[in-house]
């Protein structure tokens, strides 16, 4: 477990490239094995689901980033399967709403955050405004930003201060007893081509293709050095990023649930232990419904 966590970890001060990371890793385990692996996680991550609602000090929210079709939501219905519905939540973030452009790039994303005992999942999040507004800058006009009156008024030094926003939230969050699980999806672009085909060709996956997703395609190695550089500048010791191998989802899910099962038992949660006076009414409630 721990060789999965170590391996995939990023954390401030490391270099990182994407080009160090293999998409297609499996580290050893075979498809015909993942289900029951997966599975034997899953009922302990429900167990400490259960400890974590009760102990009620702290709340976990695990980020979700990645290219187009690789495989966000198969990883977030697998590996979130089996954990009690009423104690997670699942937030997908398009294009922000009239609203939300009336308010800063974090306003959304904190609204959405998960109570203590509660797990949080947000498929796509704050780091979109690092990303795709890389990528597309005339986007951040949108948001009404003092200073930006054009795409020439994005410079490094804004980058910086999104950066820098970034980490002042999360280090917020961790200190107040919310903890940050980021996972980037490591796709390669062979990879991405064969799933857009396959739902091109499968009439039942139609839905889940759009145009524009070969569009934005032509950015890959904008998008590449986008990441690169967000995780980068926003990757720490207490809010770590993951960077997993994509192409084979089925492993995918073997580290996400690995990574996940491991930062609840490092959590150290335990059941609150009733005052010695709560007890005793315990035990005059259990004689009474005997004696009845």
């Amino acid at each position: 477990m721990k060789d999965i966590i170590n391996k995939f970890k990023i954390t401030d001060g490391e270099r990182f490239s994407l080009k160090d990371y293999d998409p297609a890793f499996a580290d050893g385990y075979k498809k015909e094995d993942a289900e029951e692996v997966l599975t034997e996680m899953i009922k302990e991550t429900a167990a400490l689901q259960s400890a974590l609602y009760a102990d009620n000090q702290y709340a976990l929210l695990i980020i979700f980033q990645a290219m187009d079709a690789a495989g966000k939501d198969g990883a977030i219905a697998h590996t979130m399967s089996g954990l009690n519905p009423e104690g997670c939540e699942v937030y997908s973030f398009k294009q922000p709403s009239t609203e939300e452009l009336d308010h800063d790039f974090l306003w959304r994303h904190y609204k959405a955050l998960p109570e203590f005992g509660r797990i949080g999942v947000h498929n796509r999040s704050h780091y979109e405004n690092v990303l795709v507004t890389k990528v597309h800058p005339e986007l951040l006009l949108k948001e009404k930003l003092p200073g930006i009156k054009n795409v020439k008024d994005v410079d490094k030094k804004f980058w910086k201060k999104r950066y820098e926003s970034i980490r002042n939230f999360e280090k917020h969050l961790h200190t107040n007893g919310t903890v940050i699980i980021k996972f980037f999806l490591h796709l390669s672009k062979d990879e991405q081509k064969e799933r857009f085909l396959a739902r091109i060709e499968d009439k039942e996956k139609n839905w889940k293709f759009s145009a524009a997703d070969v569009y934005e395609r032509e950015f890959w190695d904008h998008y590449r050095d986008a990441y690169e550089k967000a995780i980068s500048e926003t990757a720490t010791e207490d809010c770590p990023w993951y960077v997993l191998p994509a192409d084979k989802k089925w492993f995918t899910r073997i580290a996400i649930s690995t990574i996940i099962l491991d930062t609840l038992k490092g959590l150290k949660l335990k059941y609150p232990v009733l005052p010695k006076e709560e007890q005793a009414k315990l035990e005059e409630a259990k004689k009474r419904l005997l004696d009845e």
